[in-house]
């Protein structure tokens, strides 16, 4: 069905093709060695995570999206896609936009994303975790969730550097991952329900997540501020495992020894950036929450 809207900003077939076209470029240039890797079979233990976990393919982040209220002219191929519908414009032309009806249905999990999003805007960054959430998710343990590298201290070393500093990971989504050992040493028991209340903005996670919730509300939200988001998270996904108990030297990760006061400075600094990275993205993010939640329904 074709709906009139006279509310959109509206761009030509040339006009988004070139910019869905630099959006591809700027993918390829970050990962695109890894995808032609992945595509052969050889996997990565750094960067497979943010297409595994995440769920998000890499064909999907290379397909651009306007964002919600933008409409596209001679783009057929838009036919059929998840949150997209046919609108006439004002000029007489056919477009194709996001779909507000989609947007209702999402309506929920925009309001969870804004509220989680402004809550961890308010509170201070917490910078002494150390990222030892994944020395926690092998503490005492004979199953290594990536196999394929060793530990760089080995079992032992590593279970040694769990009991030698107190755990104060905030993300319920890293706690959940500790080995049953390691949970009660945390500083506190994290719940998803707690999730909002306990968020905060120097956790490494809930910066990476930021990606996360972008690519939930695709296509809602415009891929500009989506590559952003997956570009803070390609680098705090590297910082993450320079500075987990696994020997990545192989893979030309230097590590950042944690467990000596040098490497926790290191850490902590290159966190910071990261979080700092992460405040712009995260208020760009919740004003496209509030503006999507805002819109006529």
């Amino acid at each position: 069905m074709m709906n009139a809207l006279t509310d959109l900003s509206v761009l030509s077939g040339p006009a988004w093709r070139d910019r869905a076209a630099a959006h591809r470029e700027r993918v390829d240039a970050l990962v695109g060695p890894y995808l032609e890797k992945r595509a052969a079979g050889q996997k990565h233990p750094v960067i497979d995570f943010l297409f595994t976990y995440y769920g998000h393919k890499p064909a999907q982040l290379k397909r651009w999206h306007p964002g919600y209220g933008v409409a596209l002219t001679d783009a057929g191929e838009y036919a059929g896609s998840r949150g997209y519908h046919e609108v006439s414009l004002e000029s007489g032309d056919t477009g194709w936009t996001a779909d507000p009806t989609f947007l209702e249905k999402r309506r929920d999990t925009v309001e969870f994303v804004a509220r989680l999003l402004a809550a961890t805007a308010t509170r201070p960054a917490q910078l002494s975790c150390f990222g030892l959430h994944e020395w926690a998710m092998v503490y005492r343990t004979d199953e290594v969730r990536h196999q394929q590298v060793p530990l760089r201290l080995g079992s032992a070393g590593t279970d040694a550097v769990v009991e030698s500093m107190q755990l104060r990971c905030t993300h319920f989504d890293a706690f959940r991952f500790f080995t049953p050992e390691a949970a009660p040493l945390n500083l506190e028991v994290l719940t998803r329900e707690s999730q909002v209340d306990r968020e905060q903005p120097g956790c490494l996670h809930a910066n990476m997540d930021i990606y996360k919730w972008g690519f939930k509300l695709t296509p809602l939200i415009d891929s500009d501020l989506l590559f952003d988001a997956f570009a803070l998270a390609c680098a705090a996904r590297e910082l993450d495992m320079k500075a987990s108990p696994y020997d990545l030297r192989d893979l030309g990760y230097t590590p950042i020894r944690i467990e000596t006061p040098s490497g926790r400075a290191e850490y902590v600094r290159a966190q910071a950036d990261i979080a700092t990275r992460a405040e712009v993205l995260r208020a760009r993010l919740l004003d496209a929450c509030r503006g999507l939640l805002a819109a006529d329904h």
